[in-house]
């Protein structure tokens, strides 16, 4: 059952008020695909706007807790914790982006995860679209999940 939809299909905020509020977990992940050079800049602290994943890492933590404004039928969260990883990696070559986000409370933070990865890997392309407009940005989705009625979820 599609839960975003009331009886006559019309979409609505899901009513969580009588659910318990439970420690929730989530945990998203992504990355930016680039060529070695301009990773390099990223390594080397060189790139025109500087820091690049200093900047990444406080606009994905900035987009979690915005995720209600972004994602229409998103219920606001009081979120516990937002932590962004930002991991150069030369097999990419890119940087790899790990976002986890906590509450308690009556529903999870999938998408305040996901949002944290989504906002800062575009970060990541704005910071550095000056030196490569083809970057790529790959792979978001949802790694680890917690809390709530539907339990664990892990992703293979």
């Amino acid at each position: 059952m599609l839960t975003h939809f009331d009886s006559e299909g019309r979409a609505h905020m899901v009513d969580v008020s009588d659910k318990p509020e439970t420690a929730r977990l989530a945990v998203a992940e992504g990355c930016v695909v680039m060529t070695a050079a301009t990773l390099a800049l990223v390594r080397e602290g060189r790139a025109e706007k500087g820091d690049v994943l200093g900047v990444a890492r406080i606009a994905g933590i900035m987009g979690a807790k915005r995720t209600a404004d972004l994602i229409p039928l998103c219920h606001p969260l009081p979120v516990t914790k937002v932590a962004l990883d930002l991991v150069p990696d030369d097999a990419l070559p890119g940087v790899r982006i790990t976002a986890t986000v906590k509450t308690t409370g009556q529903t999870g933070v999938e998408m305040e995860a996901l949002t944290a990865v989504s906002v800062a890997a575009l970060t990541i392309y704005d910071m550095l679209k000056a030196a490569e407009k083809g970057m790529r940005i790959e792979g978001i989705r949802l790694r680890l999940k917690e809390g709530g009625k539907s339990g664990r979820f892990e992703a293979e």
